[in-house]
């Protein structure tokens, strides 16, 4: 073998948060990427709260808060009229990570630096070329795009983070079924001259068709969030063929005054601009035998509610833990199993949001506009409604409890969080001899485990359970005192979620509490 354990393909945010997360459990790891370097456009914008829980615990976040924009308000309008505001950011849960305005460029940045950090770089040129597995590992074969040179190595997995047209899930013959949404959109980054208020979206639904406008950071624009730089979206675009970069240009320049009402708007000049269809497809499978997929090479829908970039990069943290575990022999290998088990109903849910949302916005004619304005707003208004469309696009929401590790003894205890929920970021200390240092909880999470033990009580007891957990799980588990005054035990995933969780019997039996511990691990890591 050559000496790399995992070669992931792609280097976009859910590659590199994968590779990321691999190398701090201490797995080898080699990043490639058919594309010549970095990408410069920005592509998704928005990241929700769970994605930037996912950067902090990878420690990945880095100065991005202060980079990204606040805009966390999507105003409606049907033509002059306000008809909906919706605001996002106060999801009422404790979280580690803003929800942020910022460009996919930037986090990749990030998560470039932070690889560089963990010892490892993507390998740009490079293409996945072809992919023999067998029981002990992938004979893949790698491409350089300019040469045409072929490389052959050899590795123990292969997981394809490479987007819808994914080669990971071609030569791993696994389906990619689905259907087309709409026709095609418009789209373009452009600076604008107008007076529209940069403190969140805005979108029109007009006669001609709907216009969306989304400020972007603006590097010219000052640490205030000032700047005059737009992320323009328009639906439908009619053209026969593809138009050029001009003619979509000019089209914004035609469109703009007229569906958002303000006349006196000037694009000025463009810095990015394309076109697209929205699709919605789902992977048959995200594995087969050593070749896994993430992100959009699993899971392909609309861009509308920013949750592409969210859900490759929860797909990546839950992986990662596993597939070290695996590589370390401390689990069979049907642990991976849980991956798809965990996160391909997640898709499943997604796609069916974010489809519902972009018919809702691309709606036509006198009708649709009718029951838009009379049936869908009014709903829409609703604070309590407003509060779940907030809550459903952070992905805090994300439960494992229904899957096949929210089972065994700690799932019955009555109280949240069950298993499989997602642990809030809880005030913590960490035992240093005599003493404690203050700590949060998923600050110490990302590449380890948490055991959670009630404040002041590092007994016996406690200390068995924590010598379990090293024992199966390796020395990647670090013990917290939990300052909430519950009285239980928790052991928590590296991804944040509820492992375990027990207490001592109504009869005073605090010695059993490490048994039920070894026999959760030994049923659930095989």
């Amino acid at each position: 073998m050559s000496g790399t354990e995992v070669l992931v393909v792609g280097a976009g945010p859910t590659g590199l948060a994968l590779a990321c997360g691999l190398r701090l459990h201490g797995v080898s790891v080699r990043v490639v990427d058919k594309a010549a370097g970095p990408a410069t456009t920005s592509r998704a914008n928005f990241l929700h709260a769970r994605g930037s829980e996912v950067l902090r615990r990878l420690d990945a976040l880095g100065s991005l808060p202060n980079e990204s924009l606040r805009g966390l308000s999507i105003t409606g309008y049907l033509g002059d009229r306000q008809i909906s505001k919706v605001r996002f950011g106060d999801v009422a849960v404790r979280t580690v990570g803003p929800p942020m305005l910022i460009s996919q460029a930037r986090v990749e940045a990030a998560l470039r630096d932070r690889l560089a950090e963990l010892g490892a770089a993507p390998d740009w040129g490079v293409a996945l070329v072809g992919a023999e597995q067998d029981d002990s590992g992938v004979t893949a074969v790698l491409g350089n795009g300019e040469t045409g040179a072929g490389e052959t190595v050899r590795v123990g997995w292969v997981i394809g983070c490479d987007g819808t047209g994914s080669t990971a899930r071609k030569l791993a013959g696994i389906g990619f079924p689905g259907a087309k949404i709409t026709e095609r959109f418009l789209l373009a980054d452009v600076h604008v001259d107008w007076d529209l208020d940069r403190s969140g979206t805005s979108g029109w639904i007009h006669p001609t068709g709907m216009l969306g406008a989304m400020p972007l950071p603006d590097p010219d624009g000052g640490p205030d969030g000032g700047g005059d730089l737009w992320r323009l979206m328009a639906y439908p675009d009619q053209s026969d063929e593809a138009p050029t970069e001009q003619q979509i240009l000019d089209r914004f320049r035609e469109i703009l005054p007229v569906r958002s009402n303000h006349p006196d708007a000037r694009i000025r000049d463009a810095v990015w601009l394309s076109r697209f269809s929205v699709h919605r497809r789902l992977a048959d499978s995200y594995r087969h035998g050593r070749i896994l997929l993430a992100g959009d090479a699993a899971h392909a829908h609309s861009p509308v509610g920013g949750q592409g970039m969210l859900t490759g990069l929860g797909d990546a943290e839950n992986l990662a833990w596993k597939l070290a575990l695996v590589l370390r022999g401390r689990a069979g290998e049907p642990l991976l199993d849980t991956y798809q088990a965990e996160r391909r109903p997640l898709a499943t849910v997604v796609l069916r949001g974010t489809t519902a949302a972009t018919r809702n916005i691309t709606i036509r004619g006198p009708v649709g506009r009718f029951l838009l304005f009379r049936v869908v707003t009014p709903i829409v208004n609703l604070s309590w409604v407003q509060r779940r469309m907030t809550y459903s696009a952070s992905q805090l929401w994300v439960s494992y409890r229904r899957g096949p590790l929210g089972a065994g003894f700690g799932s019955r205890l009555r109280g949240k969080p069950r298993i499989g929920d997602r642990v809030p970021d809880l005030d913590c200390a960490r035992r240093e001899g005599t003493t404690g240092t203050a700590t949060r909880l998923h600050d110490e999470l990302g590449g380890r485990w948490a055991l959670l033990v009630p404040e002041g009580a590092m007994t016996t007891t406690t200390d068995a359970c924590a010598a379990v957990a090293r024992d199966r799980l390796g020395d990647l588990v670090g013990t917290l005192e939990r300052a909430d005054g519950s009285s239980e035990v928790w052991l928590v995933r590296p991804d944040g979620h509820l492992a375990w969780r027990g207490r001592a019997g109504p009869a005073g039996s605090p010695q059993r509490l490490p048994q039920r511990l070894r026999r959760w691990l030994e049923d659930t890591l095989g």
